[in-house]
């Protein structure tokens, strides 16, 4: 019988005992930081830049909020740009940043990566005159013109009052601005997509009670 070295499995139990010890680590770290927060709904984006906090406002609009919610979750129905057809999936989860403008916006939610995908259906706008572009860190939903909302949304870096009264403010950064601002400066094309694609690997919807 082949025998494994004693070296070797000691190794091995380090490596183990390590991999134990990163992961939980990270699930104290990811707790510290919620118990931060201030009670509310929040979504997480895990990008390939960085992780974006974002506090979700419930009250003010949503259908916005349940919306995203559902598109991130892969609880809402959606056509698949593939195939034409409805489905069920984590929406968001591996979606590129597909318009980045310095000293403005970052935008996703299209899986075609081109601005014109719709996910089958619209829903009408949730304008609040409390509800300000004022200041960096809106969360939004974009839109081909009035009510005609769907899984695009973009996150502004800079106040933007020009978009006042246009779009539907859904949320705000809390976490992770810098991170945003960063995606906002990459380099990019002449239809303003990143040259290296920034990527959404997850987003995670949470509550803090």
């Amino acid at each position: 019988m082949r025998r494994t070295p004693a070296c070797y499995l000691g190794i091995m139990s380090i490596g183990m005992m390590l991999a134990l010890a990163l992961s939980i680590g990270g699930q104290q770290r990811s707790a510290a930081s919620s118990a931060r927060r201030a009670p509310g709904l929040y979504a997480i984006f895990e990008t390939s830049m960085g992780r974006i906090v974002c506090r979700l406002f419930e009250q003010e609009a949503p259908k916005a909020v349940a919306n995203f919610v559902g598109l991130a979750e892969g609880t809402k129905e959606h056509i698949s740009p593939r195939t034409g057809r409805k489905i069920k999936k984590r929406f968001y989860d591996g979606l590129m940043f597909h318009r980045v403008i310095p000293n403005f916006i970052i935008q996703s939610g299209d899986p075609t990566a081109t601005g014109r995908y719709t996910p089958g259906y619209t829903f009408e706008d949730e304008i609040r005159p409390n509800l300000k572009f004022d200041k960096p860190g809106r969360l939004a939903m974009a839109n081909r013109g009035p009510n005609t909302n769907g899984s695009q949304f973009f996150i502004t870096v800079a106040p933007a009052p020009h978009l006042n009264g246009k779009h539907t403010i859904f949320g705000e950064v809390v976490e992770g601005l810098d991170v945003a601002r960063r995606i906002a400066n990459v380099p990019r094309d002449a239809t303003d997509k990143p040259i290296r694609p920034v990527l959404i690997q997850r987003v995670i919807i949470e509550r803090v009670k």
